[in-house]
């Protein structure tokens, strides 16, 4: 039975792919080729860590090949010393050569995890050019939304969605965080990538040397969205930055980002346009990483604080349980309402220095404290007989002893 080869258009198509790898070199590796000393001392590092192990990697390979072809079962030149099980020598260039490299390694790690620390403020924009006293960065709030970033300018006054702009050689420092689950902020032409986490603040700082248009996006998977959650990251010159800076604030398209808007804003979408907002509300980052923008939602430093003097108590329980720093927890609770004063209003009550008025509430109900206080409360699988006496009993064992 005569069997045929493969015709040659279908070898052709099996090894096409192949052919492509030279294409590759045209191909810009911005990680190795940044625009900022931050993402360029970080790719000297790769590189300088690759070739250190190459010095091991490649010997190891080349003496593979060597021993394969030299003790070939055809080679009857080669001596055999079936008995041999020790070589003092060759113990010592095993063991000598990876410990040195791991020893060089080390060192380089120690000092570069010091000098890229991402919360440590830059001190040169470029190899012998350093950072001026009197030079202040451009602070740069981020938050990551599903599926789209938000970048705040407080200094200007102004904020965008999907669309990051600064100044070249100016130092940049930014504080991150999140709206709802952990993403990853990564500008490749920058600097590494850091961690937005909801209810933290992370901080990375960076510089641009070169102008140009570059992307940035998440590094880390966050749902159905993540892989359109890019933004245009644009190096731009000082004079063209005041421009940009200046038609975001004569932008008519989005107004304010105050609280309301940000709530809507906030709501997962995709593919999200850029957006320019002229004005910002003053704090909005600071409530956004503490989980507190809906007025009448407890911040997360505010709980914080309430704990570190020792809690609430039996007597704050239900009641901090209303104002959950949750994402969403006990959010609109007032439906229909679009007016941020009518929106629902919870109280600590026993915080609170007065009772809480009734018509204060949104439902205009009476609130009874004394649940909350612990009045009355019945010991767990006692009788209702002898409630009293074990409430006075726990009353007088809580009294100061003489």
């Amino acid at each position: 039975m005569m069997t045929h080869s493969p015709s040659l258009p279908a070898r052709v198509r099996r090894f096409a792919p192949l052919l492509l790898l030279p294409l590759l070199s045209s191909c810009g590796l911005v990680v190795l080729d940044p625009a900022g000393d931050v993402a360029q001392q970080q790719g000297d590092l790769i590189i300088v860590s690759t070739l250190l192990m190459l010095v091991i990697i490649l010997p190891v390979m080349a003496l593979t090949v060597f021993f394969a072809w030299r003790y070939r079962a055809q080679n009857k030149e080669a001596t055999y010393k079936p008995d041999w099980d020790h070589s003092t020598q060759l113990e010592l260039v095993i063991w000598a050569a990876p410990l040195l490299i791991i020893i060089c390694l080390g060192a380089i790690t120690w000092v570069a995890t010091h000098l890229l620390d991402p919360y440590r403020p830059l001190a040169r924009t470029a190899p012998g050019q350093a950072v001026a006293a009197e030079v202040q960065p451009l602070e740069v709030q981020v938050v990551a939304l599903d599926w789209k970033w938000l970048f705040i300018y407080p200094e200007q006054g102004i904020a965008t969605v999907n669309e990051f702009a600064a100044p070249v050689d100016r130092p940049l420092r930014f504080r991150i965080s999140s709206s709802s689950v952990m993403n990853s902020f990564y500008i490749p032409a920058l600097a590494g990538q850091i961690y937005a986490m909801p209810g933290m603040e992370t901080k990375l700082h960076g510089v641009f040397n070169e102008t140009g248009d570059y992307v940035g996006f998440s590094a880390n998977y966050s749902g159905a969205g993540f892989s359109n959650m890019r933004f245009a990251a644009k190096s731009l010159s000082p004079a063209a930055f005041d421009q940009w800076v200046a038609r975001t604030k004569a932008s008519k398209d989005q107004g304010e980002l105050n609280r309301l808007a940000y709530l809507q804003l906030e709501k997962p979408s995709e593919k999200e346009p850029v957006r320019r907002y002229a004005s910002v509300e003053p704090q909005l980052f600071d409530a956004i990483v503490n989980m507190c923008v809906e007025p009448g939602k407890m911040c997360m430093h505010d709980m914080m604080s309430i704990d570190a003097a020792g809690g609430a108590g039996i007597a704050g329980i239900g009641n901090v349980r209303a104002l959950t720093y949750d994402k969403d927890g006990a959010r609109g609770t007032t439906s229909g309402t679009t007016d941020l004063a009518r929106w629902s209003a919870r109280y600590v009550a026993a915080l609170c220095s007065a009772p809480v008025p009734s018509g204060a509430r949104p439902d205009g109900a009476p609130v009874n404290l004394a649940p909350l206080k612990g009045e009355g409360l019945e010991k767990p699988g006692a009788s209702p007989a002898s409630a009293p006496r074990q409430t006075a009993s726990l009353s007088s064992s809580s009294r100061p002893m003489s």
